[in-house]
């Protein structure tokens, strides 16, 4: 599955360089080029956007304030002219900051981030009718120096550890740099439910349940008061605990 990319810039010759670039990574879809951030915010509504090339300085406003305007937005490499905008770029979470002009070597450093060093990349194997197979969906993470396959059935649940967050599967821990929010915007939502602010579980492993608490795979954890309501539902509880 090719990964779709939004252009944002206001600039129409930077927008025909990176649409060059782009042109020459096989796994790259161009969807949408916009010259400011409401197109861009149309578009994001409209359409799958994985990847967003967006340039900082335009018209109506700027790429940074955009993007602390989006409650889950996509993978961003910021590309501009202006360095003093990187250390706020990076607080942002953007995968790479690209300083124009960008040489192709440059742009493909940043898609190679992209695709191998985000903590949060769910990949998912298709069959041959070209449906997702559940039963073989992963997610890539680096542990360690090394990128490790974690096959979402092996899941039985995820703790945020401040930066970091620790992927419990079967008789295992593993320890990544990543939110626990970002995990869980990468994560199935029929497969997978926020419990707590430091939990995320796998609806499949849950084997009890209280009003206050849940048992996963022989780990009781707690469930948080503003998550109890959303628990319940998922778990089409109706009656009183």
């Amino acid at each position: 599955m090719k990964t779709k990319c939004l252009i944002v810039d206001d600039e129409p010759l930077a927008i025909q360089l990176i649409e060059s670039h782009a042109a020459k990574i096989e796994n790259l879809e161009i969807v949408a080029k916009c010259s400011n951030a409401m197109e861009a915010f149309n578009v994001i509504r409209e359409k799958r956007i994985d990847l967003i090339f967006m340039d900082i300085q335009m018209p109506q406003i700027t790429g940074i304030d955009f993007l602390k305007t989006l409650k889950n937005p996509p993978k961003v490499i910021i590309t501009t002219a202006y360095r003093q905008y990187a250390l706020e770029g990076y607080e942002l979470d953007v995968v790479d900051f690209l300083l124009k002009p960008i040489s192709f070597e440059r742009f493909l450093k940043a898609v190679n981030k992209y695709y191998h060093f985000k903590p949060d990349d769910l990949s998912l194997n298709h069959n041959s009718n070209g449906e997702p197979n559940v039963d073989s969906s992963f997610i890539d993470v680096r542990e360690n120096k090394k990128v490790l396959r974690i096959y979402l059935r092996e899941i039985s649940f995820i703790e945020g550890l401040n930066e970091y967050i620790g992927i419990h599967t079967d008789g295992k821990r593993i320890v990544t740099k990543c939110s626990l929010t970002k995990i869980e915007n990468n994560l199935p939502s029929d497969r997978f439910i926020r419990i707590h602010k430091s939990f995320i579980v796998a609806i499949a492993r849950i084997h009890s349940f209280s009003a206050t608490s849940l048992e996963v795979d022989n780990k009781e954890l707690p469930i948080g008061r503003s998550y109890k309501n959303l628990v319940m539902k998922t778990l089409n509880y109706t009656g009183d605990v």
